[in-house]
């Protein structure tokens, strides 16, 4: 009796449960994988990058289409843009599979926090995509670039992003709850990678532009864009974002070129750097000390030098730590003097060392923060010279 009444509650479950109520059948959405936000006088305007399943699919023959297609729309928030959008497009924009959200450069001179809040709030945002800025054009012009070997230009953004960031350290990969994290904080700054485009912006919408050797029009990462009160004020050099990726500890590898004793250059490639920031307070005087501890390679060698020499190896080192350590401290000062806001967070490590002490100073800190006393401290050291003992340059020549 028992087993017959337990199978007629599994028959009444297995009627009450609903299946998939909020299914969306593929052919029904369109996949947005970019979104552009611009600032045109007192409206938004919206692009999407929307993928087109039939010109990326390897079992079905290209019919020579862009493997992408841009919308766009305007209205007085976001949201309302967005909806706007399904009067001109065929499906309803599906955001779940978003890589990355471009901000206009004119909107963010005027403030970003605004146009954060939907993509942060919406739960069909996830919290994965990156958000990088326009440097010099409008999200819109970025996004209706068609680029090579990628098919899709928001793919390559991603990639060439967290390629250049990992191999190069010029780049920050920062996603919506990082940047969000940034700007609520009153004592700091943000940063932003920025991207502009190269060449011939309107030969670079056409599919011409992925059809020749050297393409029209190009998009290429710029540095890092300085955010203060959630406004862009300025833009920093490809050297200073180096520095910046030394201080946040996100340097995976980079390439450091030093001066050889006499004359020529030597190329070092950086395979290992770890960061530690330690704040201090000196008689209720903030002060922060920078550790940098590199590991690098000899990478390839413009000079007549005896690598096998341990003084050779010293000059090497130390010719190293100098040079990025005077290198980040210019890029301290420019922070410091030129934008005077906090984005590499040392008021988080003073917070961390004393909280009392920085609740004493946290009301001045955007005073204090140009005159705070910040001490860097690189050391290297070389772990290997590569497959050839020298230089090319010290082999004898064989004689004829």
């Amino acid at each position: 009796m028992a087993k017959v009444k337990g199978i007629g509650l599994l028959c009444i479950l297995t009627i009450l449960l609903s299946g998939c109520w909020s299914k969306r059948e593929l052919n029904e959405l369109a996949i947005v994988v970019a979104l552009g936000i611009d600032k045109v006088e007192d409206h938004f305007e919206i692009t999407v990058q929307i993928v087109d399943p039939s010109e990326i699919s390897v079992r079905q023959v290209s019919t020579q289409r862009a493997p992408v297609i841009t919308y766009h729309a305007q209205g007085e928030t976001i949201f309302e843009a967005i909806r706007k959008m399904t009067t001109v497009a065929a499906r309803k924009p599906y955001f779940s599979h978003l890589q990355v959200v471009v901000l206009g450069e004119d909107l963010a001179k005027e403030g970003i926090d605004e146009s954060l809040d939907l993509i942060a709030r919406d739960h069909e945002f996830r919290n994965d995509f990156d958000v990088i800025m326009s440097y010099e054009a409008t999200a819109k012009e970025v996004l209706n670039i068609l680029t090579p070997i990628e098919k899709i230009p928001a793919n390559k953004m991603v990639n060439s992003l967290r390629t250049s960031e990992k191999a190069w350290g010029s780049t920050i990969a920062v996603n919506i709850d990082e940047l969000v994290d940034m700007l609520h904080k009153e004592e700091r700054g943000a940063i932003l990678t920025a991207i502009e485009i190269h060449g011939d912006r309107k030969l670079g919408m056409d599919q011409t532009n992925v059809q020749r050797v050297k393409t029209s029009a190009w998009l290429q990462y710029a540095g890092l864009a300085v955010f203060k009160d959630n406004q862009f004020v300025g833009l920093l050099s490809e050297e200073d974002s180096k520095s910046i990726s030394f201080l946040n500890d996100t340097i995976k590898s980079t390439v450091e070129r030093i001066a050889c004793p006499e004359k020529g250059t030597l190329s070092m490639e950086i395979t290992q750097s770890h960061t530690k920031i330690k704040g201090t307070f000196e008689r209720g005087t903030p002060k922060i000390d920078v550790q940098i501890n590199i590991i690098q390679n000899v990478d390839e060698v413009g000079c007549t030098i005896n690598l096998m020499e341990s003084a050779t190896m010293d000059y090497i080192n130390q010719k190293t730590a100098q040079s990025i350590q005077k290198r980040i401290e210019k890029t301290l000062e420019t922070i410091q003097q030129y934008y005077q806001v906090d984005i590499l967070g040392f008021c988080d490590a003073l917070h961390r060392a004393d909280a009392k002490q920085w609740k004493k100073i946290k009301a001045d800190w955007p005073t204090m923060f140009p005159e705070l006393q910040v001490n860097v401290d690189v050391k290297v050291k070389t772990q290997s010279i590569g497959t050839l003992q020298n230089s090319l340059l010290d082999m004898p020549k064989e004689e004829e």
